[in-house]
């Protein structure tokens, strides 16, 4: 397989048969917070089934606390008997998992901010009540036979001491996974795969990766996460987000098949469609071809001739 080197990371061979990256969509929940955008029950029920199709591991589908429009979209969702699991996101409320089950969801995301100055500022609360919380949430999600999996919210300022007592505790009251989110995007590829491998090596716990693109680097932190061990990454169609977006499904795609070798389970033939889709949905212009494109339209296609002679046309040379 290709070998990528970056400086200072010690050079890590995966192997595809060794280890599959699971892609978690979020576009029907962080992807909606991206300013002006609102998908419609009968659109976030077309985009679910498109994700579906294309093979995602999980789509994360909304946010049932958001009121009755929301809720009305998720139980749509969850009777579409999908292949991909089908979650919802939740703050550390009883009644947030209430809502959930009432939508019919047996996966439920549970989240909360694990950095202090998120717990002081958004909650107004301490590392203990968040804690406690954290407990009492997942055991009634886990006795109601629901899978959880745990958030981190700003998870990259939070005190790595805190921090692992949070996965502790998460791994203890039943959650199967915990995922790491760099809410505000201040991480860099290094500092991804330095403070990932070492929370992997601390806890016996699946871990997940959300990133943002507020510098640019939600694709390359995520390939550093990959590159730690972590085989959950969280995406949106076209890195649809909250200020400069989230972590891009397409360039995803492309990075771990032509740079690692590895094989996320996409049928990508669906991507340039739903990709449409979903910029039509969210009111954003259809990308032109050559964004994000994973394969086919001018993505594939070498640069228009400059007097290069015979090298143009010659695909191999470009890709």
């Amino acid at each position: 397989m290709p070998a990528v080197f970056l400086p200072g990371i010690p050079v890590i061979i995966l192997e595809a048969r060794l280890m599959q990256v699971l892609i978690v969509d979020t576009t029907l929940r962080d992807g909606e917070q991206a300013p002006g955008v609102a998908f419609n029950p009968r659109e976030k029920v077309a985009i679910a089934r498109m994700l579906d199709r294309l093979g995602v591991a999980q789509i994360e589908a909304g946010t049932p606390a958001m009121g009755d429009i929301e809720q009305e979209a998720i139980r749509a969702i969850a009777r579409q008997g999908l292949r991909s699991r089908v979650s919802t996101w939740n703050r550390l409320l009883l009644e947030d998992i209430r809502s959930s089950l009432e939508c019919g969801i047996r996966d439920v995301h549970i989240s909360a901010p694990v950095s202090g100055i998120q717990i002081s500022a958004k909650l107004r609360q301490d590392y203990r009540w968040v804690l406690n919380r954290l407990r009492q949430a997942c055991l009634y999600a886990r006795d109601y036979g629901l899978r959880v999996t745990v958030g981190a919210e700003d998870a990259s300022r939070a005190d790595p001491g805190f921090l692992l007592e949070y996965a502790y505790l998460a791994r203890e009251s039943g959650a199967e996974r915990l995922r790491y989110c760099d809410t505000v995007g201040v991480l860099d590829p290094f500092a991804t795969y330095t403070h990932l491998s070492r929370l992997k090596e601390k806890v016996d716990l699946e871990l997940e990766f959300h990133g943002h693109n507020d510098f640019g680097l939600a694709t390359a932190n995520a390939l550093a996460a990959v590159r730690a061990g972590v085989r959950w990454i969280d995406t949106t169609i076209g890195g649809l987000g909250e200020r400069a977006g989230n972590t891009s499904l397409e360039e995803l795609y492309r990075a771990l098949t032509r740079l690692f070798d590895l094989d996320p389970g996409l049928n990508s033939r669906y991507l340039p469609g739903l990709e449409r889709y979903v910029a039509r949905a969210a009111g954003r212009l259809p990308p032109a071809p050559v964004d994000n494109a994973p394969e086919g339209s001018s993505f594939t296609r070498p640069p228009a001739p400059r007097g290069t002679g015979g090298a143009t046309g010659n695909l191999a040379l470009f890709n």
